[in-house]
């Protein structure tokens, strides 16, 4: 193989330059350097080649392969090892060299710096500097001039020296970059020359062949851009057309159309067909506007159909109420429900409205707008309704019980309206009522039409023609809401379209939505919150009627419990029937006005309470404990208090035949508005049926006073008028004034129960209440003889306790079927601690009437022990010889005329169960104290013995008359001690 010389030939060039000197370099040239050094001299530097090579011969092996060893070849290596160390040296030293060089670039430059002062090779050198010139030449005569120029030129030379040697050391790079360009250079050619061949081909190839085939693509392009030139004139002529149509369907209120032409701009901006045309630059604001245009006419119409059509069915009322209030008489009602033909018409009506609305998401704006626009029309009805009705109600004659209750300002003017509606009489008042009842109610049915309308589009639309586009009316407008409801919770609103951009991305791409906001989900959503806000919108009419009708009731709160039962009950049913009515179609509690009516309820059975307890309290205070006749109204309470079930049921179908009759009175049946809503029942009706749950007792109690007067015409007992005692199951009672009045106002607490249902705990409570303090008061006044101060009488005597004892007798005899009356309209868990009140108020008369008779055991036993304290002197004159007198001592006829006296009194006025309980104890107290005071009598003389037998017969003569049950089963009527004393004395013939 031929080898190269190495490129770096620089064994010569540093021997060379290594024999240079400073004085030897002075006349060189850098140009001189620039030639290759190498040059002619690289047979020199590899002459260790020429050596010729040994001459190998062939060796014969005299082994087989496998047996050869490092000393078979020991001759070989013998003979060439003097050239391979050779070799070895010159390849060593020239790598040596090589790194030597290498890392000795720059050295030189280094030792320049060090061999010349740094001022020279300062950037700004420059001898015409004054200062610089002095310091580089500080000499001051011409030897040191020389010495300098001399110094000057070593500088140069050792600079020079050192160039030259770093210049050296690049050489070989640099000319082996010099013959890597040549090379490059003549590729370039070569390049340049291919390119120019290949330029001259493809002229030929597009002179022969491309030119046709690129004029037709040209062509091709021009035909394409055309067509789409045209495509977007159609486009711009349809847009104006459109925008032509809609403004045309906009000012005509043809709001479907115009909606269908919105839903087309629509797409068409939601695409990128117009973009970059600046002609419809504003076609979003456009439609925008449009749109709530559209949206200001439907909303418009919907209040107009809903709330402001309904005719002058208010006029009509109000002029049917001021008739009948100016002449008393009953005409047609006006019906204020639609039929079904009138129904139909009315929802084919609202049908384009909500789906109108729907598509433009605003049915629940809308429907709260119409729900205040509903209050505020029910507010202004009623206010309107009051205002008219007033000045004819109030010229009415008020009743003779409401004659104080007519108020004029102080200054003599006119009246205020809280004072016009305090002067109202009852009835006036009820009339004003049931003229806001039909009002209200032709409202309410009108809104509650509306409501149904509305769910009937939302739900019930299956197999209606309209139904899918309805379906896809909602489906729009919920996500045109949702759509709303996102940018306004990113802290802006963003206008309809921009709603209707994003709304129609979330329907192109389902996907990519998560099941929560899916378009089911959303119309399911939108459905409810349009169901909620329709629904919201009758409960707010209802509320604001409640509120009205609550305010009419509350300027007259301090007059209503002042209010006879039946006045009162006609004010209380008709706001019942008006809650019930309004309840029924808005389909929620009104609370507040159910409050209302509640708290002037109980305020009318605490004022009723408080002016009976009042009258109870004079009256017992005024009592003088004597029999008085009674009368047969009170015979009929009485026996009202035992047919309870005949009056619950006949009150019931009493209200019922009232309703009856006056529907038909009023010549038109009114019928139910809907499944859910209620009959349509005139005022006249409420008011008619509040009478007559008022009078039905009355009415029982006079079929109660024949009934009672046919039983007592031919019975009679001890020769007394039935007019005189009250029957009271099958047992005749002597009544004292307190007692008849308690009865009556125990009466109308019954009353007050059944036609008050709402209130039967307070009543019970208040008859409680009642019975206590009559008991308490009776007690302290007959039995505690507080009588003598209050009544004025003398002394209370026996009389007068036995007509507390019937008394209080009668009231415990009626406290069972108090209870029970009472108790039907009581609440379940209550029953329990009222009935528990009502046992302790039993007790209570029961120990009152026992210990009045207790009293009447006593009082005898004090006259007896005061006739026995002179029974000795009585004793000491039958010691002197006979009188001719027979008769016995008046100590035996005093106390025998004084029981005899009581007898009969009693006998008169209690029942004979309780005179004989009382007579036993007389008698076994007269047996043990008598027959105590005459054992301890001393008679001696036959004559005292006499008298003493008649005394004593004459005593039990008077005993054994008295009534008795017999209890010691004695064939002696009252036989006691005195009996056995007697026997004892004188005998058992005597006894």
């Amino acid at each position: 193989m031929d080898l190269q010389p190495s490129p770096s030939g620089r064994s010569s060039t540093v021997g060379r330059t290594s024999s240079f000197s400073v004085a030897d370099s002075g006349g060189q040239t850098l140009s001189s350097v620039l030639n290759n050094p190498h040059a002619g001299k690289l047979e020199a530097s590899w002459g260790w080649w020429s050596v010729a090579p040994p001459e190998f011969t062939p060796l014969t092996s005299t082994k087989a392969a496998c047996d050869l060893t490092r000393s078979d070849f020991q001759s070989y290596v013998s003979s060439i090892s003097d050239s391979y160390y050779r070799f070895e040296d010159i390849r060593n030293h020239t790598t040596k060299e090589q790194t030597l060089d290498v890392d000795n670039i720059g050295e030189a430059l280094v030792a320049c710096l060090r061999e010349v002062p740094a001022l020279y090779f300062k950037e700004d050198f420059a001898l015409e500097d004054g200062g610089t010139f002095r310091a580089a030449c500080p000499f001051t005569d011409v030897s040191e001039n020389i010495i300098l120029q001399e110094k000057l030129s070593h500088y140069l030379d050792v600079v020079e020296l050192h160039l030259v040697k770093e210049i050296s050391l690049r050489s070989n790079s640099f000319f082996e970059a010099q013959g890597q360009l040549q090379d490059l250079n003549v590729k370039i050619v070569e390049g340049c020359n291919r390119i120019r061949d290949l330029k001259e081909t493809i002229r030929l190839v597009d002179t022969d062949l491309v030119d046709s085939a690129r004029q037709i693509q040209e062509l091709n392009a021009s035909r394409t851009n055309l067509l789409a030139l045209q495509h977007k004139l159609k486009l711009i002529l349809s847009v104006n057309q459109a925008l032509s149509a809609l403004k045309l369907l906009v000012a005509s209120s043809e709001c479907a159309g115009a909606l269908d032409i919105i839903d087309d701009l629509q797409h068409l901006l939601d695409g990128d067909e117009l973009s970059g045309l600046h002609c419809f630059r504003h076609l979003r604001d456009h439609v925008v506007t449009s749109i709530d245009s559209i949206n200001s006419i439907l909303s418009a119409e919907f209040m107009r159909a809903s709330i402001h059509d309904k005719g002058d069915k208010d006029s009509v009322i109000l002029l049917k109420a001021k008739a009948r209030a100016s002449i008393s008489l009953n005409g047609e009602d006006v019906g204020v429900n639609l039929d079904e033909e009138e129904t139909t018409n009315f929802r084919d009506r609202l049908l384009p409205l909500i789906i109108g609305l729907l598509r433009t998401a605003k049915l629940p704006f809308v429907l709260r707008t119409y729900r205040d626009t509903l209050t505020a029309d029910m507010k202004t009805a009623i206010k309107t309704a009051v205002a008219e009705l007033l000045p004819v109600l109030v010229g009415q004659p008020l009743e003779s019980d409401m004659g104080a209750e007519r108020t004029v300002d102080a200054d003599g003017g006119g009246l205020s309206l809280a004072s016009k509606l305090r002067s109202l009489s009852s009835g006036s008042f009820v009339q004003l009522l049931a003229a806001i009842f039909k009002i209200v109610q032709a409202h309410l049915v009108r809104a509650a039409e509306v409501k149904r309308a509305i769910e009937w589009v939302m739900c019930n639309l299956d197999g209606h023609y309209a139904a899918d586009s309805v379906a896809a009316a909602i489906a729009l407008g919920a996500m045109v809401a949702e759509s709303s409801q996102e940018s306004n919770g990113q802290g802006g609103a963003l206008p309809l379209s921009a709603s209707l951009r994003s709304t129609s991305k979330v329907l192109s791409s389902p996907g990519k939505g998560s099941d929560a906001i899916s378009p089911s989900n959303l119309s399911k959503n939108f459905r409810a919150d349009v169901l909620r806000e329709n629904a919201e919108a009758v409960f707010a009419a209802c509320d604001a009627a409640h509120g009205r009708w609550a305010k009419l009731l509350g300027v007259r709160a301090l007059l209503h419990p002042k209010l006879r039962l039946q006045d009162f009950l006609s004010i209380y049913n008709i706001t019942q029937e008006f809650i019930t009515s309004t309840e029924k179609i808005g389909g929620r509690l009104g609370y507040s006005i159910r409050g209302t009516l509640q708290s002037q309820a109980k305020s009318f059975v605490d004022f009723q309470h408080e002016s009976r307890m009042t009258k109870i309290r004079a009256v017992l205070d005024q009592e003088t404990w004597v029999e008085v006749d009674v009368p047969d109204e009170f015979q009929a309470i009485v026996s009202s208090l035992f047919d309870s079930e005949a009056i619950v049921s006949g009150s019931k179908d009493n209200a019922e035949s009232n309703r009856t009759e006056s529907y038909s009175n009023e010549g038109s049946q009114v019928g139910s508005v809907a499944q859910n809503e209620p009959t349509d029942s005139s005022s006249t009706t409420a008011v008619n049926a509040a009478q007559g749950k008022a009078e039905v007792i009355e009415r029982k109690k006079s079929d109660a006073v024949t009934s009672s007067q046919s039983n007592n015409s031919n019975t009679k007992e001890r020769g007394k008028n039935a007019t005189q005692t009250l029957e009271c199951g099958g047992v005749s009672y002597h009544m004292v004034n307190c007692g008849l009045i308690l009865l009556k106002m125990l009466s109308e607490y019954i009353d007050m129960n059944h036609l008050l249902p709402a209130l039967s705990l307070e009543v019970v409570h208040r008859v409680v209440e009642i019975l206590k303090f009559f008991n308490t008061r009776t007690c302290q006044l007959v039995l505690g003889a507080g009588a003598m101060q209050v009544s004025g009488l003398k002394s209370i005597t026996s009389k007068h306790l036995a007509l507390a004892s019937q008394v209080i007798s009668f009231i415990y005899a009626i406290i069972p079927e108090l209870r029970q009356i009472l108790f039907l309209k009581v609440p379940e868990p209550r029953k329990s601690l009222l009935l528990s009140e009502f046992d302790r108020v039993a007790q209570d008369y029961k120990v009152h009437r026992d210990e009045i008779h207790t009293k009447l055991v006593q009082i005898m036993r004090e006259r007896l022990l005061v006739h026995l304290r002179g029974l000795p002197q009585i004793v000491e004159s039958w010691n002197r010889p006979e009188e001719a007198d027979p008769q016995p001592s008046q100590f035996a006829r005093s106390l025998t005329k004084e029981v005899g006296f009581l007898q009969r009194v009693l006998s008169r006025t209690l029942h004979e169960v309780d005179v004989q309980a009382i007579f036993r104890q007389v008698v076994v107290i007269f047996h043990s104290q008598i027959s105590d005071a005459f054992s301890r009598l001393e008679i001696s003389t036959p004559q005292a013995k006499d008298r003493l037998y008649r005394d004593v017969t004459h005593i039990l003569g008077c005993i054994r008359s008295l009534p008795s049950d017999n209890s010691n089963n004695s064939a002696t009527p009252n036989w006691g001690q005195l009996d056995e004393f007697l026997a004892q004395r004188f005998g058992a013939e005597a006894s």
